[in-house]
């Protein structure tokens, strides 16, 4: 994000274009839209034996269960998040085969860093994240890059280039790119590597969607349950049938996230001049403001299942969906309001809005500078061929914090946390039909 509101180069950036702001919700200015948006959803409460709540929706799904630490969160599409505390390691699975475990790493001039082995099918990484705090909550993550590049190397990702690039992403087969065919479709040209990056990041959390999807599906059908009304989605033998429909990544939607890109490039950039000499990195300071919250920062693209409430109502949000954040200062619940920018079909509707909590929005924002650095990365590998421009000198330098090596345990962590989470929505389910509805 810019620090100073400008881009590489010192280049004024033009802020999304969105044609909302809605600085002053939520500052006292506009209570009742918060208290509108926050209004719990339909459902019950069960209070469990042994300790421990469980919410459930109108039809009898579970919605949440709150059990000896264990946090589980349904999705209306079948989805399923859990979360949980174990020996200080925080452990959260969002699928049968992916997830991630945290645990503390390294102090560096007062900051303090914890490192994630991530999960997804099996295939484990790192990635390094600083914590701090902001409004006496500790504490936000917010994601460290392992690499940065040279600053001529952001510049030529920002500026535009000479002329602009026709480029083939070759997703025509693709089974994503065929369901979300009415949703999403790339950029003619590319009047600079900004705008790639743009349809990088969309197709990216599309693939992301179309998986999860798949992956709620496999679930509910071993379970003996449905997935809700939610579009089936899969892969392979189930493959979808139908399309997302009607509703588009409208251009505007698009050109706020391309503005998100530069502005991230402009602080990436900024961040990867070296101290000057004798000098050190600024020391954490008592509270910072989490990029979730910055003023600056209004588009965010959602890179999970999230079941959200807006007027007493849930919907479902998934990865690829746009929200634009109309107020910036959280609630008691940690909540800020979003509206729904840009949303595929059966996900909440477009300028709905609805609370989402800061720590959500902030693993959007760390998701799509996680994101970023691969485009980047994949880019590097590709400028000067298939009508890129050739760039600067593109080699990564290693970050002052780089990741440790994958946490071997950390597959089997996540699977012996799915079985309790198991165990334990069996308990639910008895305890919920004998208590009657």
């Amino acid at each position: 994000m810019g620090k100073n509101g400008k881009g590489p180069m010192g280049k004024a950036g033009s802020g999304p274009a969105t044609g909302k702001t809605g600085s002053n919700v939520g500052k006292g200015g506009n209570s009742n839209l918060a208290r509108t948006a926050n209004r719990p959803a339909p459902g019950r409460q069960v209070s469990l034996r042994g300790g421990g709540s469980a919410s459930l929706r109108p039809n009898g799904q579970i919605r949440s269960i709150n059990r000896n630490g264990m946090h589980i969160n349904h999705g209306l599409n079948g989805s399923r998040r859990i979360e949980s505390t174990h020996n200080g390691a925080r452990i959260v699975t969002t699928g049968r085969n992916s997830g991630y475990v945290q645990r503390a790493y390294v102090t560096r001039n007062g900051r303090s860093y914890v490192s994630r082995t991530v999960v997804v099918n099996h295939v484990a990484y790192t990635s390094v994240y600083r914590s701090y705090s902001y409004g006496g909550y500790c504490c936000y993550y917010g994601y460290h890059p392992a690499y940065y590049y040279g600053p001529a190397y952001y510049g030529w990702a920002y500026n535009p280039w000479p002329a602009p690039v026709y480029y083939g992403w070759g997703w025509g087969g693709a089974p994503w790119y065929g369901y979300y065919g009415g949703y999403f479709a790339p950029y003619p040209t590319y009047p600079s590597a900004a705008f790639w990056l743009t349809d990088y990041l969309i197709a990216a959390n599309l693939q992301a969607a179309y998986q999860a999807q798949a992956a709620a599906n496999a679930a509910a059908k071993n379970a003996g349950t449905d997935a809700a009304s939610q579009p089936q989605e899969n892969t392979g033998s189930d493959a979808p049938a139908t399309g997302s429909g009607a509703v588009t990544l409208t251009p505007e939607v698009k050109a706020a996230i391309a503005e998100e890109v530069k502005a991230q490039l402009a602080a990436e950039q900024a961040e990867a001049k070296p101290a000057p000499a004798g000098g050190q990195q600024p020391s954490q300071t008592s509270e910072e403001v989490p990029p979730a919250l910055d003023p600056a920062r209004r588009t965010f693209v959602v890179a999970s299942d999230l079941a959200v409430t807006g007027d007493g109502q849930e919907c479902q949000l998934t990865a690829g969906d746009v929200i634009t954040r109309i107020s910036d200062t959280p609630d008691d619940d940690k909540n800020v309001i979003v509206s729904v920018a840009a949303s595929k079909k059966a996900d909440c509707p477009v300028d709905k809005q609805v609370a989402v909590s800061v720590d959500d929005l902030q693993e959007m924002h760390n998701h799509f500078q996680e994101q970023l650095d691969n485009g980047m990365k994949d880019l590097a590998s590709k400028q000067g061929k298939s009508g890129l421009p050739k760039a600067p000198d593109a080699t990564p330098v290693a970050s002052d914090v780089p990741p440790p090596p994958p946490d071997t345990s950390a597959e089997k962590t996540l699977q012996d946390q799915q079985a309790s989470a198991d165990q334990v929505e069996a308990q639910v389910v008895k305890e919920a039909f004998s208590q009657g509805s």
